[in-house]
């Protein structure tokens, strides 16, 4: 395809890392970037609906349930990556119209230009940083999705993981909008806790979905928070997870308080 360079590099001058997007040798189709030597994001341009990494899967089918299925919708995506989750709702949902937004210009070019997103995706790409970046979004845009994918560990950026950001994510939302936050934690899962605390304060209901081993708090790994504007659907719990990966749990309510400290 126009546009791939297999092994391609970038020097990302904000971070002072270098990107890489390599070929992924057991997914035909598939390309990895890397930054600063981890693996950051999985793409396969075969087949955008095909999403590798289990967290971003999980991500997925909360967006499925967000609007009927295959009805366009409209998404704010705080963090791009590889724009995976970008191409996944464009093939799955196609028509919709989505933002993107990226603290690393560089990243983002590159990302572009390697790896090129299906026909018709109709994506805006806003650089700066995320809660800047949203308070200066069109005053009327508003989103059936909007994903927070910033969190790589306990050490997060202290003016987005608050509620006061949380309320300003919601007040973007369209009435039938959610909030999803990955967030990647370490063991005793502290940032986990302190999200959840801060979602509820904005947002009607928060829920939990990650690989049901990862809410013992022994292990590192993503937990997915969703924040509802109403009482959480307890058709989705059983939706969610069935469709895994698995094994997969789903804890909202009660269940999600002990958890929530």
């Amino acid at each position: 395809m126009a546009g791939q360079q297999p092994g391609a590099t970038r020097f990302l001058r904000t971070t002072g890392q270098h990107a890489t997007i390599e070929p992924d040798p057991f997914t035909d189709g598939g390309f990895v970037l890397s930054i600063g030597g981890a693996e950051q994001s999985h793409v396969n341009l075969a087949d955008p609906a095909d999403i590798f990494y289990e967290y971003l899967r999980r991500i997925g089918h909360v967006v499925d349930l967000a609007a009927p299925w295959g009805e366009p919708i409209s998404a704010l995506h705080l963090g791009a990556g590889a724009l995976t989750l970008a191409r996944y709702i464009q093939a799955t949902r196609p028509g919709s119209v989505q933002y993107a937004v990226e603290l690393e210009r560089e990243l983002l070019d590159f990302v572009l230009a390697q790896l090129p997103l299906p026909e018709g995706t109709q994506l805006h790409t806003v650089i700066g940083d995320a809660r800047d970046a949203l308070a200066g979004l069109p005053a009327e845009l508003r989103f059936d999705v909007v994903i927070l994918d910033i969190f790589s560990g306990p050490e997060a950026p202290e003016h987005i993981a608050c509620a006061e950001f949380y309320q300003e994510a919601a007040a973007r939302l369209t009435p039938r909008g959610v909030l999803i936050v990955n967030v990647g934690d370490e063991p005793g899962l502290t940032l986990v806790r302190s999200q959840v605390s801060a979602m509820r304060r904005a947002m009607a209901d928060v829920s939990a979905f990650a690989e049901a081993g990862m809410f013992t708090g022994r292990y590192p790994g993503n937990i997915i928070l969703t924040g509802t504007q109403g009482p959480w659907p307890e058709v989705w719990t059983a939706a969610l997870t069935a469709r895994g990966p698995h094994p997969a749990r789903l804890l909202a309510g009660v269940e999600l308080d002990v958890l929530a400290g």
